[in-house]
């Protein structure tokens, strides 16, 4: 089954940046989606980015110009690098993964993925 590892979250200054990173594990699709979800208390989880096997991406609107997510098809992992971050950033990050193509659309909270890692707490204050 597919399993998925995430990494590099924490504690920071409103303005820092951080690197989350993902490697997934476990799985035989050779076309996939992986991209990170975040849930933050009192809120609704939401997509923040994904990317596709051939590399293209999306993100959430609030994000944009923020944060880049890239993956390396060969090691099977994806990294989420965010800059400028702001306390609304604050939430638990979950790197997600689907077999076949991004099912994704303009309402991030209706992404579209089967499986979850256990999370990864980011705090930004």
């Amino acid at each position: 089954h597919v399993q998925l590892v995430e990494s590099g979250g924490g504690l920071v200054q409103p303005g820092g940046s951080l690197r989350l990173s993902c490697a997934a594990s476990g799985f035989t699709y050779s076309q996939n989606c992986m991209g990170w979800f975040r849930k933050a208390p009192g809120k609704e989880r939401e997509g923040v980015a994904a990317v596709a096997t051939d590399g293209d991406t999306t993100y959430t609107d609030s994000v944009k110009g923020r944060f880049t997510v890239s993956r390396d098809n060969d090691k099977n992992t994806i990294v989420l690098q965010m800059i400028d971050l702001k306390p609304e950033d604050t939430a638990m990050y979950y790197c997600v993964f689907d077999s076949g193509p991004c099912k994704i659309g303009n309402d991030a909270t209706r992404w579209e993925f089967t499986h979850w890692g256990q999370g990864t707490q980011v705090t930004v204050s």
